[in-house]
Parts: C-alpha cells; structure tokens; sequence
C-alpha cells in the first residue's frame, strides 16, 4: 500500500510529481495517521510524525516518490455579511465567543459551517447570510503550534 510519509504546504512542492488527490472535508483534514481513499478509491496511508491539518493545495509525499494532492471538499457553509466592517467584526467576535470554526474570507466576510444555532443568532444580529457548498477552511487559533509539518 502507499504511505505518505511527509506534508508539503500549498506551493512548495513540484506539482508535475503528483500521482493521485484525495478530497476531503474540513472536519477530515486533521490527521496522522489513517487509511484513506484517493479520488480514484485507490488506498494509501497517511503516516505523518504528527497531527497537522492538511489544506487546501497540499501536498502528501509519498514514500518511494509521487505526491497526492490535497483538495478541500465543498461542504454546506453559510457566508456571514455584515452591514460594514465594524459590523462584521462583531459578528466574528459573537461567533468566536461560541468556540465555534470561522474562517475569514479574502473579501473580508466570514464563514461558518452551516450550524443552526449559529446561524438563528447570526440573523439576530443583523447578519446577512449566504448558504452554499464551498471549502471550508477555518482560522486554525492563535494556540494551534504551527499546523504544517514540512518536508525534507
């Protein structure tokens, strides 16, 4: 069976050396060791010295040679527009007062995984929101020690 053995960050990486991808939720990126499926349902082994999360653009050298691309699957999110930035800023507070993932989007809105509670107090802030089926990729926390384990 495959075993990937190391974690490139997106970019660092030669991407002509890829061999396979494998798709996979937010909620299934953080791991260290595990048997999974790549697209094509073929099996390999994520054999990491440690837990890291796997983003989006990844790369998973394998021992032997070859990389398996990670892609982060669309999953349902809701997109959180305030009214302008000082509304949005208190929009993540309220959310990251909840503990809950929040990722910060390039255009400055916020997402959240489509959770019905936070989205009934969302909307009870004055939130607009945009359910869809989109990557999720929260902030991995001011405590999370770093989150890629890179390569030789």
């Amino acid at each position: 069976m495959r075993r990937a053995i190391s974690l490139w960050p997106r970019g660092q990486w030669p991407a002509d050396a890829t061999v396979a991808r494998v798709t996979l939720a937010f909620e299934d990126r953080h791991r260290r060791r595990i048997r999974l499926r790549d697209d094509d349902d073929a099996p390999f082994l994520l054999d990491l010295p440690s837990a890291v999360l796997l983003a989006d653009g990844d790369g998973l050298e394998l021992e032997g040679g070859g990389f398996i691309a990670v892609r982060a699957a669309a999953e349902p999110v809701v997109d959180v527009l305030g009214r302008d930035p000082a509304h949005t800023a208190r929009l993540a507070w309220h959310v990251g007062n909840r503990h809950a993932p929040m990722q910060v989007l390039d255009d400055g809105h916020l997402r959240i995984a489509d959770d019905h509670v936070l989205v009934a107090m969302l909307e009870g802030l004055g939130a607009r929101l945009e359910h869809r089926a989109a990557p999720f990729a929260p902030e991995p926390g001011a405590y999370a020690g770093g989150g890629h384990a890179h390569g030789a």
